[in-house]
């Protein structure tokens, strides 16, 4: 796709520039291996913002052990192939424990420069801790342009929302069915398609927003999976009613209540009051007449009690978001 093509010669274009920048940089520093400052940037620019800063910051605090490893292998074994060796072997054990895995190439490259020039002295640590910050600056300052694709996580929210909004409409219409078999669940296969691309791009979004600590969309789209699952629940029921009793209209009709009123912003308790009434009314009606129409009216009221927690998901989501936008006011 164009787009795609699109998205990739940007990215080709900014790890170019970001380490061509490095390398002239390094060379008007006066340092030594100014094309490995180049490297360095090329491996710290990552996807997102926060990615891009853990990456700097692990692979900073391995440098630092690596000098530590590589003093004490050099001045115990001399500059030779073994010391090397033996500075490799703990330091990449460390860094696989420490959750530091993607630091053992880069470091050990610099490291491998104080074997190259057979000396470990100050100039030469100054000169590797240089060319490691001019590499990691410039990996940093050309990701601090990414942005949140908040228009992108609306779109694929709502395709979210829609589907969600349909699975109910049709709900509402096969419940009153007593023949079932042209209902299926392959929307519940869209859905979770749908929701596993918006969860991402809430993901890329969370990842991209540095000072701001809400997780807003990736709440939401979580809450939606949930409800997804009870949604689920709540089909598996609904295929099993094969009698309609008195009360299937009532819930059919309340499906539609929740359609009609469904929104984002929407806190529900209007529905929750409503399904509370509900609950009431058909525990105040007479007892079932037979075993068909007992085994129905147990799996309408299964579907009320699954709907009141789709509903709650909603409720506890909507009021967690206001209590925490008014403390902040």
């Amino acid at each position: 796709m164009k787009w795609i093509k699109g998205f990739h010669i940007l990215k080709a274009f900014k790890i170019a520039l970001a380490a061509v920048l490095s390398i002239l940089t390094a060379n008007l520093l006066g340092l030594d291996y100014a094309i490995t400052a180049g490297i360095i940037t090329v491996l710290s620019i990552q996807n997102t913002k926060r990615e891009t800063l853990q990456t700097a910051r692990d692979r900073g605090l391995a440098f630092l052990c690596a000098l530590i490893l590589s003093y004490l292998c050099f001045r115990w074994l001399d500059f030779s192939v073994i010391a090397f060796i033996l500075y490799l072997f703990l330091f990449a054990f460390l860094c696989l424990s420490a959750g530091w895995g993607q630091a053992i190439a880069m470091d050990s490259v610099l490291i491998s420069h104080f074997l190259t020039e057979q000396r470990f002295d100050s100039a030469m640590v100054v000169n590797e801790l240089l060319v490691f910050a001019v590499g990691t600056l410039y990996g940093i300052l050309i990701n601090l342009h990414l942005r949140k694709k908040e228009v992108e996580f609306d779109r694929l929210s709502k395709l979210v929302d829609d589907e969600i909004k349909g699975i109910i409409h049709r709900m509402a219409e096969n419940i009153r069915q007593e023949d079932k078999t042209n209902y299926h669940s392959d929307c519940f296969v869209r859905l979770e398609d749908k929701i596993h691309l918006a969860k991402e791009c809430a993901l890329r979004n969370w990842n991209n927003t540095l000072w701001s600590q809400s997780a807003y969309e990736l709440d939401y789209i979580r809450m939606r999976e949930n409800q997804s699952r009870v949604l689920k629940n709540i089909y598996d029921s609904i295929v099993r009613i094969t009698m309609l009793p008195a009360q299937t209209m009532q819930v059919a009709a309340f499906f539609e209540e929740i359609e009609a009123q469904y929104h984002r912003d929407n806190n529900v308790e209007e529905l929750l009051r409503l399904l509370e009434k509900m609950f009431s009314d058909m525990k105040r009606e007479t007892l079932p007449q037979s075993r068909e129409e007992f085994e129905a009216r147990a799996l309408l009221f299964y579907t009320l009690m699954q709907l009141e927690e789709f509903l709650t998901l909603k409720n506890k989501f909507v009021l967690s978001y206001c209590s925490l936008h008014s403390s902040n006011r």
